[in-house]
């Protein structure tokens, strides 16, 4: 069998997270950062999983078999990230009825636990390298849904953007349903002018999700009702994006980040970076993902600079990053 190594890229989240597990559109774009799982089969039927580079401190070597789980590490967010290669593994195997061994090995071009969808890509590239590694082809949409279902065992509950945007790729409006969720690709600019910012994380996805939820069981009218105009932002949005409306597509981050701010999901952090870009002269900005710390995204058109050196200011790590970019890309390689 080949070795295989599959990529896929991280994301923004333009509009609608949060909003997204509810049954409300968003609309996300791929990023060029990628992340790339090589997954060379083996004779037994241990998967061992080394995670180099992936923006944390120390390294991870995991061992993971019938009878035992091994694993050194010294940092949570690579925990976090080990325990959706594990999920992937179990969710791909059961869907596959195989049992066979691997070794995988997994590198990141962005930080883990940023909220740049480090987590759906690395579902998305185990599955399919996985698959393919033991001379399985799957449909992107099998591998969408499979990776989505790891998502849920993980976080307990979760949208299928995320995964959706690594099989995919592009500029994407979600639109959740009780079957196959409402996709459409959408016509952005072709350079959308984004500063990323991020910052280390307080609480990760599973935990913010969760609050939301147990926000809305207290608040029930009044969380839908912040769930709806987020809906209606985005659709909003869309508008804008077709029409190449960099000013109205900046003014409602800002109305979206808000409302965001308003579910609870935001921080001091994030929101002292929100406020660095908009003084520095974004058009918009607005934390991007489930929040809890993690990244901002700031729309800045002739102002890339003063806004990165901002966001720096206050503690940030920055990127820059094309948007709209190719989804799952899954390729033999010769040892």
């Amino acid at each position: 069998m080949p070795t295989v190594v599959a990529s896929a890229p991280g994301k923004v989240t333009l509009f609608g997270e949060h909003a997204v597990v509810y049954g409300y559109p968003a609309i996300v774009a791929a990023i060029s950062k990628r992340l790339h799982t090589k997954v060379t089969p083996r004779r037994d039927h241990v998967i061992q999983v080394v995670a180099k580079d992936i923006k944390v401190p120390g390294i991870v070597l995991t061992y993971f078999s019938e009878e035992e789980v091994v694993v050194e590490t010294d940092y949570k967010s690579s925990m976090s990230a080990l325990s959706y290669v594990r999920t992937a593994v179990d969710v791909v195997r059961e869907y596959l009825g195989i049992n066979r061994g691997a070794a995988i090995e997994i590198t990141s071009e962005m930080p883990v636990g940023a909220g740049l969808g480090t987590s759906a890509a690395v579902s998305v590239t185990t599955i399919a390298g996985y698959a393919a590694a033991h001379g399985y082809t799957l449909k992107k949409e099998e591998i969408r849904d499979l990776a989505w279902e790891v998502e849920k065992r993980v976080q307990g509950r979760a949208s299928p953007m995320d995964t959706t945007i690594a099989t995919f790729g592009g500029v994407l409006k979600i639109v959740p349903s009780e079957g196959e969720p409402k996709i459409e690709a959408l016509e952005a600019p072709e350079d959308l002018p984004f500063v990323i910012g991020y910052v280390e994380r307080e609480a990760g996805t599973k935990e913010m999700v969760a609050k939301v939820a147990r926000l809305r069981e207290r608040f029930p009218d009044v969380v839908e009702g912040v769930m709806r105009l987020i809906g209606q932002v985005t659709e909003e949005a869309e508008k804008a994006l077709k029409n190449r409306d960099l000013v109205t597509l900046g003014t409602l981050m800002n109305i979206n980040n808000g409302l965001l701010d308003a579910l609870g999901v935001s921080n001091k952090r994030l929101s002292e970076l929100v406020y660095a870009a908009r003084w520095a002269g974004a058009l918009g900005s607005k934390l991007t993902g489930a929040g809890g710390g993690g990244a901002v995204i700031a729309l800045s058109p002739g102002r890339e600079e003063q806004v990165e050196v901002a966001m720096k200011l206050h503690g940030a790590l920055t990127l820059r990053a094309d948007v709209g970019v190719v989804g799952l890309v899954v390729r033999k390689v010769k040892e």
